[in-house]
């Protein structure tokens, strides 16, 4: 069987060297390509080494062409402007992009569309089953329960996470205004503080905690008078994302040109 040749963008965070172990560990893939941003201390470097692992022989570039060009997929969980200028490379090379990356603002999703018209792209705020399984029980029972019961999004995550809230709980809360039929930047409340009054009827709630090291706890809770719902997705370990995304690059070989999503590489429907 001739595996698929991988490239992983962000080589050195926590999501590049577990990609790199997974690959690693995973039949049918090689990792063949890695790139770090231009000044970053690994350039030169060893992917394995950086991983933890022995030598590879596959040196990090700070060149995106270098990255793509051996490559029949790369995955990317850097920071959205290097994930749109990986875009941009990938759409002129037809190169299957999968995308874990989160923060884009609407400018950038539109810009991500358009590279999409020329590639395969995957795209989601999480990677992992567990948490495509709830975001489609997030729209599911919003849809069921209606307006009767209030909804709030509870996100923990490791110290080090730079945006708020997670593209997961952002992704929850979707999934909640999608089964209520409403748009969630209509209804959707970042965050509280002072005197804010009664809670308005409708509106979906996030709160955002951070500490030590945790991978990522998602929490979606239907409030209603007398009884209230709770889905939960903890997450214990990094693999179940790397193991997500390797199966979107595979998944995406030979698909045509498109945005598509986690629920349509693991078939969940709409």
């Amino acid at each position: 069987m001739t595996e698929v040749a991988i490239g992983v963008a962000g080589v050195s965070g926590r999501m590049g060297q577990m990609l790199v172990r997974e690959i690693c560990a995973t039949s049918g893939v090689r990792l063949a390509a890695a790139s770090e941003a231009p000044g970053h201390g690994s350039i030169g470097g060893d992917a394995g080494t950086i991983a933890g692992l022995d030598p590879l022989g596959i040196v990090v570039s700070d060149d995106v062409a270098h990255l793509f060009e051996p490559c029949q997929a790369v995955i990317d969980f850097t920071a959205p402007a290097a994930s749109l200028a990986h875009a941009g490379v990938a759409a002129e090379s037809g190169t299957v992009h999968v995308i874990g990356t989160t923060g884009f603002t609407p400018k950038d999703e539109a810009a991500l569309a358009r590279a999409a018209q020329k590639t395969a792209l995957v795209k989601a705020p999480n990677m992992s089953l567990g948490v495509n399984l709830l975001f489609a029980l997030t729209q599911h029972v919003a849809g069921i329960l209606g307006d009767d019961f209030d909804i709030e999004i509870l996100e923990l995550h490791h110290r080090h996470k730079a945006d708020a809230p997670s593209g997961t709980a952002l992704g929850l809360g979707r999934a909640a205004a999608a089964g209520r039929g409403v748009d969630l930047d209509s209804v959707g409340v970042m965050s509280r503080e002072g005197q804010t009054g009664a809670r308005r009827d409708g509106d979906i709630g996030f709160s955002v905690m951070r500490g030590g090291d945790v991978v990522g706890d998602h929490s979606v809770v239907f409030a209603g008078e007398g009884e209230r719902v709770e889905l939960v997705h903890r997450a214990g370990d990094r693999r179940i994302y790397a193991r997500g995304a390797i199966s979107a690059a595979l998944w995406a070989q030979g698909r045509e040109p498109g945005l598509y999503g986690m629920k349509d590489v693991l078939g969940l429907g709409d």
